[in-house]
């Protein structure tokens, strides 16, 4: 029955995946460029840092990508990815740091051999590999871009003159940090099994409050680096580890073994060091309004910091084109708004509870279902394949969230965290 999983790929989600292919290859080129720009200055600390965040947040995702390729039921593959893993070359194309490339190669095959067509099946796999390339991108986002903008924009404030490089880098590390949040969302529309509860404007109001959310956060983490460098990487650390252990408390199970989970929770601090992003199935709005208040106050006392410093220290530093006094009223003002924007999104813009096709099959758990070949069965949670050739089966019972395992848990635990 094509209710039961019905994904359509639109002309928009289709520019959205080569979009992010294309933001993706040129922040690439520009973290070259940056760490040449950097060597050329003989700023070598800023250098050996921004290299650290690179290859960091690469190792990352590569173990990510290696633990979600590893898992034993895993059937959705495209043509690339099963040609790497008939050769062996799956271990070495992720030690080789390639584990992102293979994955956008299996995107876009899949994505122009499904675009108008009518298999339920192939549409569906798409999904299911765009969702582990949303993950890893949001991973990315965060752990990459978000602390490349800190760095950035630290800097940027010691120059006495801006330079355009500089400029076109922090553009392009917003702009890859947007794109993920918004293909997040848009992810996510896929769950909805009616599209038209989650349209663009929902998206757009989406990208907003998390942009202005994010902005002044970034902007006092950034500020507070650029005058007291020394004390950032112990505020960082500690909040960090204070923010891994909420996420233990919160009871995380998003990964099928225990160190993957310790490893999705240290994930899960780092991305809330910048921004919110729910973990937790039922009700989260105390948890949601905790974060915010503590988040809100330690990036006021950020600023708060950083002025006073610019205060004591203004004979020997060049000038802002903006008061340090009217920065941080502008940055308060902006967060609020932001605070103000994401009250909006979810009394307006957000689904309220809405039904989700990945929890279909749940729903007619005692209701009888056609019979499934085994591997469509592990690669699309809820949908229905007849086979002609074959008798029908006696009825069984589709898997549940109490045995789902690998991608369909994944899938699952997000779309219902995210419609909470």
């Amino acid at each position: 029955m094509d209710e039961y999983f019905p994904i359509y790929l639109t002309c928009l989600d289709a520019v959205l995946s080569v979009g992010s292919l294309i933001f993706f290859l040129t922040d690439v080129v520009l973290d070259v460029l940056a760490v040449i720009k950097l060597y050329e200055e003989q700023k070598f600390f800023s250098m050996g840092l921004l290299i650290l965040l690179l290859l960091g947040s690469s190792a990352l995702i590569q173990i990510f990508s290696w633990l979600w390729y590893s898992d034993p039921n895993r059937n959705v593959e495209t043509k690339a990815e099963s040609f790497v893993r008939r050769h062996g070359l799956l271990n070495l194309v992720h030690i080789c740091q390639l584990g992102v490339f293979l994955r956008f190669a299996g995107v876009m095959e899949n994505t122009i051999r499904s675009y108008n067509q009518r298999d339920r099946f192939q549409k569906g796999v798409t999904v299911f590999l765009n969702h582990e390339l949303s993950m890893l991108r949001l991973f990315e986002a965060f752990f990459e871009n978000a602390p490349q903008l800190v760095l950035m924009i630290a800097l940027t404030v010691k120059m006495q003159k801006i330079q355009f490089f500089t400029v076109a880098k922090i553009v392009g590390s917003l702009s890859s940090l947007s794109l993920s949040v918004l293909s997040y969302h848009r992810y996510m529309r896929a769950f909805l099994v009616d599209k038209s509860k989650m349209r663009w404007p929902s998206s757009v109001m989406y990208f907003l409050w998390n942009l202005f959310l994010i902005g002044p956060r970034v902007m006092g983490v950034s500020l507070f680096a650029s005058g007291l460098p020394c004390y950032v990487a112990a505020h960082f650390l500690s909040l960090w580890t204070l923010l891994v252990f909420w996420a233990w408390w919160q009871k995380t199970d998003f990964m099928d073994s225990r160190a993957g989970e310790w490893l999705y929770r240290a994930t899960v601090g780092l991305i809330w060091y910048f921004s919110w992003f729910n973990v937790a199935s039922g009700s989260t709005k105390l948890n949601g309004m905790i974060y915010h208040v503590v988040i809100g106050v330690d990036t006021m006392l950020l600023l708060g910091l950083w002025w006073w410093w610019r205060t004591v220290e203004s004979a020997r530093l060049n000038p802002l084109p903006m008061n340090p006094f009217l920065l941080v009223a502008v940055l308060v003002i902006i967060y609020i708004t932001g605070i103000l924007l994401k009250l909006l999104y979810y009394w307006k813009f957000h689904p309220n509870k809405p039904d989700l096709q990945i929890g279909a099959a749940e729903k007619d758990e005692n209701s009888e279902t056609e019979p499934q070949p085994p591997q469509r069965t592990a690669a699309c949670i809820g949908m229905e394949h007849t086979d002609p050739c074959k008798p029908p089966a006696p009825p069984h019972k589709p898997a549940t969230g109490r045995n789902l395992t690998g991608i369909q848990k994944r899938m699952k635990m997000m779309a219902e965290n995210f419609y909470n």
